[in-house]
């Protein structure tokens, strides 16, 4: 059971155009899975401000990401493609507002695709941009399970509803934390404990949604700064009641993570 919160799967590779006077979505070509499933923009979340996550990147795929070094994003490995030599990923950076003239856009020049990934787990990857970005901060991933619990910050540009259209201004929420054993009995045991961390509301209503896949959840940590703890993953549906987002583990590969980045300049 694995619905992907992206368009690049179950949406076919909608493409998401962002142009001087709007945001339109352009529809598939392809039908929906025959389960009636949807992808996972944040359900029940409200608008950032300015500045307030300046580590959010969304990518023309139609994923989120977050900046991991001046030169990289760390998101889904379910949102590109093999590892190597890739210059046709956009990433917008520096703006809540996709249409803002203050954005900053950067193309890629390679992906790095979690080694062995294979649709099941290991649902991380990396695109080093072509030229760093050095105005914004980044966002640094956790090393121990020490903040894999609590309450969670989610953003993302996706949908705000179970296949709805994406957004133009960056939305947040807060989710929290569901233990391993509440989570894989609600899946039917298609979690992977050790690799995937889930979080929402028994009673479903926030969630992250369409066009959010790679993005970043996060936390304050102990000098409360932003950590992150999670990269958006999978979901049934979007924001249903028992059925929290599922999250890469971020802890987990944190030293999987740190070797991709250095084989590729950091």
């Amino acid at each position: 059971m694995v619905r992907w919160r992206t368009l690049t799967g179950l949406l076919a590779a909608a493409l998401v155009a962002v142009t001087a006077g709007s945001l339109t979505l352009t529809a598939p070509a392809a039908a929906a899975p025959p389960d009636g499933t949807m992808t996972p923009n944040v359900v029940g979340g409200t608008r950032a401000t300015q500045g307030e996550f300046p580590f959010m990147v969304r990518l023309s795929m139609g994923c989120g990401g977050a900046l991991y070094s001046p030169r990289l994003v760390l998101t889904a490995a379910h949102c590109v493609g093999a590892t190597g030599a890739n210059t046709s990923i956009t990433a917008t950076l520096g703006a809540v507002d996709l249409q803002s003239s203050s954005r900053i856009t950067v193309r890629s020049n390679y992906v790095y695709r979690a080694p062995g990934y294979n649709g099941s787990g290991k649902d991380w990857a990396l695109i080093r941009l072509a030229t760093p970005v050095t105005t914004l901060a980044t966002l640094p991933i956790a090393t121990s399970g020490a903040y894999d619990s609590g309450t969670f910050t989610i953003a993302g540009w996706g949908a705000v509803r179970e296949g709805g259209a994406q957004q133009r201004y960056l939305l947040k929420a807060t989710v929290p934390f569901v233990n391993d054993s509440v989570c894989s009995s609600n899946y039917g045991g298609d979690i992977i404990p050790a690799e995937e961390i889930c979080a929402g509301y028994a009673s479903g209503g926030t969630d992250t949604c369409q066009g959010d896949s790679g993005g970043p959840m996060f936390r304050r940590d102990a000098s409360n700064a932003w950590i992150q703890v999670g990269i958006v993953s999978w979901g049934n549906g979007c924001a249903r009641p028992d059925y929290p987002g599922v999250y890469t583990q971020v802890s987990y590969f944190a030293s999987a993570i740190a070797a991709g980045a250095a084989s590729l300049g950091g």
